[in-house]
């Protein structure tokens, strides 16, 4: 069988920041309205300023405004609270994402659960996951919102598949086993408990993995032509004493039995920032009650 079609994450989440610029430009144009992202980190993590500074410059690239509001480490969690506060009742501010994690002295759960919902465009607070199951208007999160986009652009339609997703988090495995049952899969959701996984996972047409597990996926695991979505990454140690990005698929092996597989680096991962400027847009839509091209 021919090597699987590699699923080319950062040219897709490049269409999906174009489809959300025409989109904010619609919006201003139509209704006044200019989208605004608020980015709160609290602390010195240097792998949270990174990814804080790409959504600051991409926030701006496709025409919202942006904010961002860093705090020192031993700012109080009081004082977070009051500064999400004041965000939740800022009419120019439409989207509110506290960047995690938080310093220890922080609960970080009451701080997420205090972002108004409709301004929630991480797509973690109770309501959006709860509206998210009934089948109502939701912000949902970011990388399983990317992750059927993907399956998506390989898939002209999903309705009818057999899905497995691999891990039950809240991140990940639970909304997106959600996304497939409202594109009319049927959902398996498998975990690192799971009996006989690898005749669970042989029998999907759509593989999700999202275990934190690197490389479980084994070719052995895949039916012939399935499609594989790897939302895990995780660092191993490489060959010289350094490390390198692996998934939780095992790539090489599995790409010889897929029909289609996202690479790790490059697959999931550069659509998580594009899908979180995609739920500000919609967020702005649905607090100034107009319609949104995004749900």
């Amino acid at each position: 069988m021919s090597e699987a079609k590699i699923i080319d994450g950062k040219q897709i989440a490049a269409s999906v920041r174009a489809d959300v610029a025409a989109e904010v430009a619609r919006l201003q144009k139509e209704h006044g309205l200019k989208p605004g992202l608020a980015v709160v980190l609290v602390g010195e993590d240097p792998a949270s300023k990174v990814y804080v500074a790409n959504k600051a410059k991409q926030t701006v690239e496709v025409g919202m405004n942006s904010w961002e509001h860093r705090l020192p480490a031993e700012t109080s969690e009081a004082d977070v609270l009051a500064l999400v506060d004041k965000l939740n009742n800022d009419p120019e501010c439409h989207g509110i994402l506290v960047q995690l994690p938080l310093p220890k002295h922080i609960n970080a759960e009451k701080v997420l659960n205090s972002i108004n919902p409709d301004k929630d465009v991480d797509g973690f607070h109770p309501v959006n996951v709860g509206r998210l199951w009934v089948g109502e208007r939701a912000l949902v999160p970011c990388t399983p919102t990317g992750s059927v986009i993907l399956a998506k652009s390989v898939l002209p339609s999903l309705s009818g598949l057999d899905a497995v997703v691999i891990g039950r988090s809240n991140i990940v495995g639970k909304p997106v086993a959600a996304l497939l049952l409202r594109e009319n899969c049927s959902v398996t959701i498998a975990h690192s408990r799971t009996k006989n996984i690898e005749d669970v996972v042989k029998r999907a047409d759509l593989v999700v993995a999202a275990v934190g597990i690197p490389e479980m996926v084994k070719a052995s695991w895949i039916k012939p032509g399935a499609t594989i979505i790897d939302v895990g990454i995780n660092r191993v140690p490489s060959e010289n004493g350094k490390t390198k990005l692996v998934g939780d698929v095992a790539y090489e092996e599995c790409a010889k039995v897929a029909g289609a597989i996202t690479p790790v680096p490059g697959g999931v991962g550069p659509m998580t920032i594009a899908c979180l400027l995609r739920n500000a847009a919609q967020a702005a839509a649905m607090i100034a009650g107009v319609k949104s091209a995004f749900a």
